[in-house]
């Protein structure tokens, strides 16, 4: 099966696996225990904090390790807005966030939390007048993701971090999709807060980190919590984490080079679909370069799926998350999209393994699902 899946997941890297092992059997100690093989296990944690925050160019003393971007995504938002819950009530994200922050959001309102949901415009991307029309002097905290995981598209992040700092509100960004497909530069961002995940980049899966300026004021979301600094509880997962930054370290050292080398095969991709009954989604020049979202017309996405699958072709129609959901995507109809058209959406993702010849096996699928379609409506 040819694997264009790899915004749901990556596989892990040589590299990662191998040091994985390695870590496993050589620091097994509990990173708290205090005798010499804890000591051990705590050091290479500290140089694994090291490393990943200079990838982002943030602060060591910043980084908390987590089980992945969801649970970052949670623990962010509530650890922060509880420490600065006294100075108002008003929180702003967008109508297209993950679903960890959308919902989380919602249960923030029965719980006394005022929250702006700003709208995106047809390409995905928020107005930055409507975001400063939405700040407010009871506003504390924004959560605008970096990119969309299912259409790809990039929100201008760098002016939404001068327009929150200029109006003295916290910034939370989520760079699971971006992290080590795009530069993330914290400074350059003004981003306060951010969450990555392991195996978004070809490290292991239930390992992920959350980025939080040292400057800004937190609280724990579970009482006496000791692991990481308070932050969660659970032992720490060393092996997982030195994995987590081999592969973070991996893919950041060769960013440029693959960022090119996707968007000419996005492009080629493009190209070759160009007489199919497609509409491609998300914004033509923001966008990352591996996330393809497309709508295939008259036809639903998870036929579209499945009819790829049973070619061999390892699709989604959507974000991972909502497999299994009724509902048509959220992105779709922010988008302005009618509840039947966005329940057309599919998307692929490009990975370190997807080939040129891949993607044209693809097309070529495509052009025999939309012929089989047409010749099925017309009998």
């Amino acid at each position: 099966m040819i694997y264009l899946d790899f915004a749901a997941t990556t596989p892990m890297s040589e590299e990662a696996l191998a040091v994985y092992a390695e870590v496993a059997k050589t620091y097994f100690g509990n990173s708290s225990s205090l005798h010499d093989i804890g000591s051990d296990a705590a050091r290479l944690l500290s140089i694994c904090r090291k490393q990943l925050a200079e990838l982002m160019n943030g602060e060591e003393k910043g980084i908390y390790f987590t089980s992945g971007g969801s649970e970052s995504n949670i623990l962010a938002v509530r650890s922060i807005i509880e420490a600065h819950r006294h100075k108002g009530n008003h929180l702003i994200t967008t109508a297209t966030e993950h679903a960890s922050l959308y919902h989380l959001f919602q249960q923030l309102e029965t719980e006394g939390y005022d929250v702006t949901y700003l709208s995106v415009d047809r390409f995905g991307r928020i107005d930055l007048a409507e975001l400063e029309r939405a700040i407010t002097n009871e506003t504390i905290f924004a959560s605008i993701h970096h990119a969309n995981s299912e259409i790809g598209t990039v929100q201008p992040i760098a002016d939404i971090g001068k327009i929150l700092r200029k109006n003295g509100v916290i910034f939370h960004s989520d760079c699971v999709q971006t992290f080590g497909k795009i530069q993330v530069d914290v400074q350059a961002m003004g981003i306060d807060s951010l969450s990555i995940s392991a195996h978004k980049i070809y490290g292991p899966k239930g390992v992920g980190a959350v980025y939080i300026d040292p400057r800004i004021k937190w609280t724990p979301c579970f009482l006496n919590a000791t692991h990481e600094s308070g932050f969660r509880p659970g032992t720490v997962n060393v092996p997982g984490i030195a994995a987590f930054v081999t592969a973070a370290q991996q893919i950041c050292s060769g960013l440029m080079e693959e960022n090119t080398r996707l968007e000419a095969l996005r492009q080629y991709f493009l190209s070759r679909v160009k007489e199919l009954p497609i509409t491609i989604e998300g914004h033509p020049e923001a966008h990352l370069p591996n996330i393809i979202g497309f709508s295939v017309h008259g036809i639903e996405g998870q036929y579209t799926m499945l009819e790829c699958n049973r070619y061999g072709f390892a699709i989604s129609t959507g974000s991972a998350c909502q497999v299994g959901k009724q509902a048509p995507s959220r992105t779709m109809i922010a988008i302005g999209k009618e509840a039947e058209e966005a329940k057309q959406f599919v998307r692929i993702s490009l990975g370190k393994l997807t080939t040129k010849d891949q993607l044209a096996q693809f097309v070529a699928v495509l052009e025999t699902i939309c012929q089989k379609r047409k010749v099925g409506k017309s009998n």
